[in-house]
């Protein structure tokens, strides 16, 4: 299986000046879940590259044994660091596609267009 995991490249809530970034354990959780099972994982974002990630879920009290994982795991930070252009990538080539999050997503998906085949 061949799964795109999509993250915003925003780092703002709309137009209310507010900050907003995914958070870890959003992207760690269904990424271990399909890593797991043996898929294919792609990490994507609008501008490519390390996404904005809000610094509080790196915070010891929101810290999981899933965030732990993550963040020793060479190969899903390496991911992270070069996410790949969601322009660049082709719906087809994927078996499915999966958002994480939903704060960051609002200010991302509005104005960014969805890959589609």
């Amino acid at each position: 299986m061949r799964v795109l995991m999509v993250l915003t490249s925003h780092d703002k809530l709309g137009d209310t000046g507010r900050k907003t970034r995914f958070w870890l354990e959003e992207l760690a959780a269904p990424y271990y879940e399909f890593k797991d099972v043996g898929a294919q994982i792609t990490l994507a974002s609008p501008k490519s590259g390390r996404p904005p990630l809000d610094p509080k879920s790196q915070d010891p009290s929101f810290r999981t044994d899933i965030t732990r994982r993550f963040e020793k795991d060479a190969d899903a930070e390496g991911q992270l660091d070069k996410t790949v252009r969601l322009e660049r990538v082709k719906q087809e080539d994927y078996d499915t596609v999966f958002y994480p999050g939903p704060t960051a997503r609002c200010g991302t998906w509005p104005k960014t267009p969805i890959p589609s085949s």
